[in-house]
Formats: C-alpha cells, sequence, structure tokens
C-alpha cells in the first residue's frame, strides 16, 4: 500500500492541472472573501461589525472555492481515463479498489491540508480588514476546521463522480447541479417534506458545518454528517463500477 500511496503523491504534485487547481482553490477562498470583507466595510456606515460576521464574510468564497475542489477530484481519476493511463496504473495495481483507496487517501490528506490552511489565510485576511470588536476563538477554529472538512468532502463528491462518470466535463457538469444548481432548486419545493428535502440535499447539509443558515435545523456535525453520506454513496457507487468495467 505505501507504493501506491506514493505513485499517487506523485501523480498528484507532478500534474500541472491538480497543482493549479489546488492554486485556484486557495485564491478563490481568499481572495473572494478579502475582496467581500472590503465591499462589507464600505457598506457597514461606520457600524460596528461582530466577530461571527467577519468569520462569515471571510468565508463566503467557499461556495466557489468548492466548485473548484469538487473539479480537482473529478481530475484525480478522470484525466487517467481521458490519457489512458488507467491502463497503466491497473496493471501496475490490478486489485481496483486497492488503486482508489490509495487516490482517496493521498487526495483527502492533500486536499484537508491546503483547504484548512487557505481557510485560515482567509479569516484572517478577513479579520484584519473588517477589524471587529472581538473575535471568538473557538468559533473562528470551528468555522476554519468546519471549512477545511467541507472543501475535502466536496473533493471527494468529485472524486466519486469522476470514477462513476469517467469522463471530464460529464462529471463536472454532474458535480456543478448536485452542488449549486440542484441545493437552490429544491427550496421551491413545498410542505413540510420540501423543506426536509432541501435541509438534507447535499450542499445545503454540509454547509452548516462552516456557516449557520437559518432555517436549516441540522447543526453542524448533523450537517457534515449528511453530507458525508451523499458522498459515501458517490464514491461506492463509482467504485462498484470501477470493479466491474473494463478500464
Amino acid at each position: 500500500m505505501t507504493d501506491i500511496l506514493r505513485s499517487e503523491w506523485t501523480k498528484i504534485r507532478s500534474v500541472r492541472s491538480t497543482v493549479w487547481t489546488l492554486a485556484v482553490t486557495a485564491v478563490l477562498l481568499i481572495g473572494l472573501g478579502g475582496l467581500l470583507s472590503v465591499a462589507s466595510k464600505a457598506t457597514a456606515d461606520g457600524q460596528p461589525i461582530t466577530g461571527d460576521q467577519a468569520v462569515m464574510t471571510s468565508l463566503t468564497g467557499i461556495m466557489f472555492a468548492a466548485l473548484s475542489m469538487a473539479t480537482l477530484g473529478v481530475l484525480v481519476i478522470s484525466s487517467e481515463y481521458r490519457t489512458g493511463g488507467i491502463r497503466t496504473s491497473l496493471l501496475a495495481v490490478p486489485r481496483r479498489l486497492k488503486l482508489l483507496t490509495g487516490k482517496i487517501v493521498v487526495f483527502t490528506v492533500t486536499a484537508l491540508v491546503v483547504s484548512t490552511v487557505a481557510a485560515a489565510a482567509a479569516v484572517a485576511v478577513g479579520v484584519a480588514i473588517l477589524r471587529p470588536g472581538s473575535v471568538d476563538v473557538g468559533t473562528a477554529a470551528q468555522s476554519v476546521f468546519g471549512a477545511g472538512l467541507y472543501l475535502t468532502a466536496c473533493g471527494l463528491f468529485g472524486l466519486g463522480l469522476g470514477t462513476l462518470i469517467r469522463h471530464t466535463p460529464g462529471a463536472i457538469v454532474s458535480a456543478i447541479a448536485l452542488m449549486m444548481v440542484l441545493p437552490q432548486l429544491t427550496s421551491a419545493l413545498p410542505g413540510e417534506w420540501g423543506k426536509a428535502v432541501s435541509d438534507h440535499f447535499t450542499t445545503n447539509a454540509g454547509m452548516e458545518i462552516v456557516l449557520d443558515q437559518p432555517g436549516n435545523p441540522l447543526g453542524p456535525w448533523s450537517g457534515l454528517g449528511v453530507y458525508a453520506l451523499w458522498v459515501a454513496v458517490a464514491v461506492v457507487a463509482g467504485a462498484v463500477l470501477l470493479q466491474r468495467r473494463d478500464a
């Protein structure tokens, strides 16, 4: 397993598309958070800004960073199908689930470290710009670590979809639909059952770990748990088809 992990780490750090996508994720998170912090300060009209508001504003860019991270997850495996490299990988590691596990482990560690560091930088920049009276360190730390976990989950969602679909554009479009389009549309569903579906739908649930969403009864960890189930379904479905299909 060590050789597989070393091989996957070499792939993820040597392929330009993955390195650039990681960089774009960090830039989106930090840059958009900083821009929105500047805009919020300009429109505050001298009104005091609370620490919670500063942290939430700093992490607003996470919605776009999530798509970038999901794209990276897709590329981790779909790029091998595009180039035909998956055949070489499967010849080297005939046990397909072992190969997929290696990809998941290396991607998870890489995404979690980069996302958490970028989230911490985004909050530091936002707080420096907005200068709130005080910041609850515990709340800020939860939001930063939660952002890292959320972005990592988005990346794993993309990896699962990439394994399932095996086509880069198709998997990315599916990720956009499931993470941004459909979650918004579910809010239009009528009745209590519609609200329940909306509250528990992919990123609607997952974002609870980062930003408190009024009206959603799920707590931070429950919301992340629900999102993790969606991610697990995509990954397991992809693993089953990886076992059954030809390379």
